[in-house]
């Protein structure tokens, strides 16, 4: 295993929006909300445990170590419950002061673990990334990263499973994601940079920006899809409700996928903003609804390269935030012909990109 390689940074979450935690229920938070195809656009603010993974139909899953039980388990592979995996949140005692008396009583942390991502190709491997990350949706955070990178589209992808190799410990197990490819593996000089540094807003700079333009075509000019002022009022709020875990913890970024009518279709939660939207991708790729045009995203921490360049890339033409977007994600936004919302509260937001998609 690789481990030498520095970690990405998923931790910062100072700008996550939301109130202190207080005291939390006793109950075992459930993972963010995902729609099926077949399935009404609702988010309900206490959230159904769902599968690990709905697979793109050209994509199989390999049994990991152990697989997740759920009702939609793909037919044919063994659930197997080897060692436990880590959950969304750990529980802790502190001390909370009040009235000038410290009080003990539990609280519910939100998780943060390294996720190594590996891909593999016949007997060819090589580790991509590390990211410390919250654990869950752990193959859509692995797909959609490599997606977003320009590694693998849907068809690249044969397989994900969780490392099962013997000389894994088996509580590592389910912090390394192993991305079996078709083919051989691609060159991957673009990934120097999650070896390099860490931050959760992405330094990037000139040489980032010219490598995707290689990569990707500036969005249609005209009006692919019309947002009105209303309904992006409307995003934090909807965005907020459906953080479960944020609501137990205080401590999680959040990435919604909405209609341009303000109908959330799936939210992903993490530590790390770009961790939460890789996610999110990976969802989008696994059940085929690639490229997001006429989508909105909605953030909940401020708007990085980083995360205009994993939103470009799902063809995604609205990106909204509520707090502000550096100026590379600004200058992103604008060659590319990208909608960018920032500061959206209560009634009121800064529109840096993209007029044309906002309605009057």
């Amino acid at each position: 295993m690789s481990r030498h390689l520095p970690a990405r940074d998923g931790a910062d979450v100072e700008d996550a929006p939301g109130p202190a935690a207080g005291p939390r229920p006793a109950e075992e938070p459930d993972l963010a909300p995902e729609l099926t195809a077949n399935s009404e656009p609702a988010v309900e603010p206490e959230l159904a445990p769902e599968p690990e993974l709905t697979a793109h139909p050209e994509l199989s899953v390999e049994p990991g170590p152990a697989v997740e039980p759920g009702p939609a388990v793909e037919p044919g592979f063994e659930v197997v419950e080897a060692v436990r995996r880590p959950g969304p949140t750990t529980r802790a005692r502190v001390g909370q002061m009040r009235s000038g008396t410290i009080h003990e009583r539990r609280d519910d942390l939100a998780t943060e673990e390294p996720l190594e991502i590996r891909v593999q190709a016949g007997e060819e491997r090589r580790t991509v990334a590390i990211t410390m990350r919250t654990p869950g949706h752990d193959f859509e955070l692995a797909a959609g990263f490599l997606y977003g990178e320009g590694v693998a589209a849907p068809a690249d992808i044969a397989s994900i499973a969780y490392c099962v190799d013997e000389d894994v410990p088996p509580e590592a197990r389910y912090n390394t994601v192993t991305v079996r490819l078709r083919g051989g593996l691609p060159d991957l000089p673009s990934l120097d940079r999650h070896f390099v540094t860490s931050s959760a807003c992405g330094v990037c700079g000139t040489a980032s920006l010219d490598a995707l333009r290689g990569r990707c075509s500036p969005l249609p000019d005209q009006e692919d899809v019309l947002v009105s002022p209303e309904v992006l009022y409307g995003l934090p709020e909807r965005l907020r409700s459906a953080q479960g875990i944020f609501g137990k913890t205080g401590g999680l970024h959040a990435a919604g996928l909405f209609t341009a009518g303000g109908e959330p279709l799936a939210v992903r939660e993490d530590v790390g903003r770009h961790n939460a939207l890789d996610k999110l991708v990976g969802w989008a790729m696994m059940t085929g609804r690639l490229p997001l045009a006429g989508y909105v995203l909605m953030v909940s921490g401020r708007t990085s390269y980083e995360i205009m360049q994993k939103a470009l890339t799902a063809g995604l033409p609205v990106v909204c935030a509520v707090s502000a977007p550096s100026s590379l994600a600004v200058d992103l936004a604008r060659e590319f012909g990208m909608t960018l919302v920032g500061f959206l509260r209560e009634e009121r937001f800064n529109l840096y990109a993209g007029a044309h998609r906002i309605g009057r």
